[in-house]
């Protein structure tokens, strides 16, 4: 697992702009190290990237013990692109997939 600052970008293969696979009007917009997601930032402090079988994962952190809670229910906390291409983020409330939105 490796962890990286906010400024990091996520891996290439999130960035850009994505639609929520059963509500096209919910957008997440990866730019860089920035996450976009129900039209508000993701304010998180690092994130640790590691792939497991083939899944790219992305864990959201932040260094603050006292508000990791918060972050958790708040937040996205997990992007992970499957080995089929299928890409979800969640946190400990929901879980969503994402598709690249029709041109």
């Amino acid at each position: 697992m490796q962890q990286f600052g906010r400024d990091a970008p996520l891996p290439d293969q999130m960035q850009g702009k994505w639609v929520d696979a059963d509500d096209p009007t919910v957008e997440l917009i990866i730019s860089g190290g920035c996450i976009t997601c129900f039209g508000e930032g993701v304010a998180y402090d690092y994130k640790e990237i590691h792939q497991v079988d083939g899944a790219l994962t992305v864990s959201l952190k932040v260094n603050d013990p006292a508000v990791e809670d918060s972050f958790e229910r708040a937040n996205i906390t997990g992007l992970i692109i499957m080995p089929d291409g299928d890409f979800h983020v969640y946190n400990v409330r929901f879980a969503n997939r994402f598709i690249r939105p029709e041109t």
